[in-house]
């Protein structure tokens, strides 16, 4: 692999790359998983990515077992049954929740049994109460018929033993945990966390908690950068704000991509006399700077690099321009080294109608933020304006949508997938 070469254009000016080819770029320098292994408990699972195939030790069900409350009975004695010429059935038993069944069920007889209820021998299908008229607390009428196996979950239906339960590099949701609760596995084997380091540069700023004088600026992009990737389940570490000095920050830097698998800095990637970053990445290479520059707005300075095998990424200063740049390339950083299937990221995504026409510069991918709104079950999507450097414009907007490079702009009323920003 080799890094990307910017080209000049006639006024000798650096040419942008394309964000998809700077992504790909990006991803192709970076390791396909951390490797490492933890094994921790079911509890702990959420958000955490498998690292092996996880295959059932049983069968779920394991008996076989009512998927609905009525009465376990031989579908042959329902055979013909209708309202008018009803099949009449004596009640001989009851199945209890949590408890094996006490007898069999004969021809001509059946057993109560609420839905989950263990199947009784001698029964082969479950009759819903729906379909039954009670004569009396001894017999029953059944008033439509029903198929053998029917209303019933035979063993292995759910999942079979020795079947793939969950698959090597899935994502633990909810759902998940509560298969691997119902196969009775205490503990399991996940790709440890990505780490990610994150500083801020620059002399000019403060604490976000600091009183703000002239020419200062607080301290905004460390703390979206940390809760934007806590969000994906790493692990993170802030290593707060780091002087403009270049002993300093490479010092800092250097600690980082020590610790870290991804190491971020925010404020250094702009082109200027006062940018560190590109000197540092070369620095600390190989194999060093593969992008700086993408044809994104907003974004255009985002750095690129590697370290060995640590992603460096130096953001823009500007908190929208850093946090979309988070969006479309530590985002799907993250997705490859934590080992995850489908390195898709995690924004839910709705069709929208534009609600104002948006124009755009031929050859750059505009990111667009929007809000919301849902008018008689159609979702309608306004762009919000702003600079940016503008941190309101994000906290007004429920998500975006792309121009791709080759538009121009894009027309109101025009349908538009828009990425939800997570609640």
């Amino acid at each position: 692999m080799t890094k990307q070469s910017n080209t000049k254009d006639m006024l000798g000016r650096s040419q942008l790359t394309p964000v998809d080819k700077a992504r790909k770029i990006f991803l192709d320098h970076l390791p396909d998983t951390v490797s490492e292994i933890n094994t921790i408990r079911i509890e702990d699972g959420l958000g955490r990515i498998t690292a092996e195939n996880i295959n059932s030790p049983e069968n779920l069900p394991a008996f076989p077992r009512s998927s609905m409350d009525g009465y376990a009975i031989s579908a042959k004695d329902t055979y013909g049954a209708s309202e008018s010429m009803p099949a009449y059935i004596e009640i001989t038993g009851e199945v209890l929740m949590g408890e094996l069944p006490v007898g069999k069920v004969a021809r001509g007889s059946c057993f109560k049994i609420p839905t989950g209820g263990i199947v009784p021998d001698g029964a082969d299908s479950v009759v819903m109460f729906e379909y039954t008229v009670p004569v009396d607390d001894t017999l029953v009428e059944v008033v439509k018929s029903v198929g053998e196996g029917g209303n019933i979950s035979r063993p292995g239906d759910d999942i079979a033993v020795g079947d793939n339960a969950v698959p090597r590099g899935t994502k633990l949701r909810a759902q998940e945990i509560g298969l691997l609760a119902g196969l009775g596995l205490a503990e399991i084997p996940v790709f440890r966390k990505v780490k990610i380091g994150i500083l801020s540069t620059g002399d000019e700023i403060i604490n976000h908690t600091d009183k703000l004088t002239p020419g200062k600026i607080r301290n905004i992009n460390s703390l979206t950068l940390v809760a934007q990737a806590t969000s994906y389940y790493t692990e993170v570490t802030d290593y707060g704000i780091v002087s403009d000095d270049k002993t300093v920050f490479l010092s800092t830097v250097q600690k980082a991509v020590d610790e870290n698998d991804i190491v971020l800095f925010s404020g250094g990637s702009s082109v200027g006399m006062r940018d560190l970053g590109e000197q540092v990445i070369e620095q600390l290479g190989p194999p060093g700077v593969l992008i700086h520059g993408t044809a994104l707005k907003p974004g255009k300075p985002v750095l690129l690099g590697m370290s060995d095998q640590t992603a460096i990424v130096g953001l823009p200063g500007h908190p929208v321009s850093a946090m979309t740049c988070f969006d479309l390339f530590v985002a799907p950083a993250i997705a490859q080294l934590s080992g995850k299937r489908t390195r898709t990221d995690h924004q839910p995504i709705l069709e929208a109608e534009l609600t104002r026409s948006h124009n755009s510069a031929a050859g750059r991918r505009d990111i667009v933020r929007v809000s919301l709104e849902t008018r008689e079950g159609k979702v309608y999507a306004s762009p919000v304006l702003g600079k940016s450097g503008s941190i309101s414009v994000l906290s007004k907007a429920d998500g975006y949508f792309i121009i791709d490079e080759p538009s121009q702009g894009l027309t109101d009323g025009e349908i538009i997938e828009v990425y939800c920003y997570q609640n």
